[in-house]
């Protein structure tokens, strides 16, 4: 029998992940023989809907390793024996994924949705002006579009996305005036916010932040999910005990900066900067004494700083070469 031509389970599509995940079990022998394959339980094994599971079980067939037989579903047989159908509730251990586990994609199917979108996002908006399909990524991902609307959704909440009058999705230009004006408006806001919110934090809250903080300065390299935690530390759990609504939207609306930042981080690999590192522990130690008016007036400062730093970094980026991008991001300018 042809083999079928090995894919990375982290960047194949859906359905070709889920093939080439029990295709391995099965051929290697891991996978219980005559076990009975169910779209909706595997569906939910993997964190999929059922599309995607349905036509990995169609090329599974195809390549005559698992069977029809007189009941729903199929049998594991790659051998083609009479066997009798083996019914247990589908796990990564009756599969064989029980040394596995990490080829196989369990978070809740929204989540995971969001993520890989915001991950193309974060890749393309430097690079110019772009549309979304929503129902090409649904296909894409095989999700209905339900999901990635809901998605879609919680990205134009984070800035990531903009939804026009006719239905479109749109995604950049990140320009430096936008990055501009949202550190004008943060500098603004936040210090206030801070000043608001600080009484509530917790001591412990902030010992764990601050760690966070010196680990990052004494790291050789600092992964870009540190670096977003650190500044998710002070940019929104500090602010987090904000009453005025609409305030606390504007802040989470104008977050282009963090989103350069992951994106310097994602396609240069460069760590976290230095100086930002000591401001915010400035700001840390300041909250743990209590001096919440100190804290606010260099946060202010930090923020100012962090301007001209964001943009010399937005400079860099718009000499690295366009990346490639998944189907449902087309260019328009």
């Amino acid at each position: 029998m042809k083999a079928a031509p090995a894919q990375d389970p982290r960047t194949a599509s859906r359905y070709a992940m889920i093939h080439q995940v029990l295709r391995d079990a099965i051929t290697e022998g891991t996978a219980l023989q005559g076990l009975v394959l169910l779209e909706a339980p595997l569906a939910e094994l993997f964190g999929t809907s059922r599309v995607p599971v349905r036509k990995a079980l169609d090329l599974l067939h195809e390549e005559r390793l698992i069977s029809r037989f007189d009941g729903r579903g199929y049998l594991i047989n790659p051998l083609g024996l009479d066997i009798e159908p083996l019914r247990l509730p589908l796990s990564h251990v009756h599969l064989g994924l029980a040394h596995g586990e990490e080829r196989v994609d369990t978070r809740p199917l929204g989540e995971r949705i969001h993520e890989e979108i915001g991950s193309a996002l974060l890749t393309c908006i430097t690079f110019g002006h772009y549309r979304l399909d929503e129902q090409a990524a649904a296909e894409h991902y095989g999700v209905s579009r339900a999901v990635v609307r809901e998605a879609l959704m919680r990205l134009r909440d984070r800035g990531l996305l903009e939804k026009e009058p006719y239905s479109q999705w749109l995604a950049g230009p990140l320009t430096a005036r936008e990055v501009t004006e949202d550190y004008e408006l943060r500098a603004c806001l936040e210090p206030e916010a801070l000043r608001q919110s600080a009484p509530g934090l917790s001591r412990e809250q902030l010992q764990a932040m601050l760690e966070r903080v010196t680990q990052a300065q004494q790291a050789e390299h600092c992964p870009e999910e540190t670096i977003q935690r650190i500044e998710e530390d002070l940019h929104q759990h500090c602010l987090s005990g904000l009453q005025n609504r609409k305030m606390a939207a504007l802040i989470r609306q104008a977050q282009s900066p963090m989103i350069i930042s992951r994106i310097f981080s994602r396609l240069l690999g460069i760590g976290a900067d230095p100086a930002m590192l000591a401001e915010h522990r400035l700001i840390l130690e300041l909250l743990l004494h209590g001096a919440f008016d100190a804290a606010a007036l260099n946060l202010k400062e930090h923020l100012q700083r962090a301007r001209q730093r964001m943009l010399q970094r937005l400079k860099v980026l718009s000499v690295v070469p366009e990346q490639d991008l998944p189907p449902y991001l087309s260019k328009i300018s």
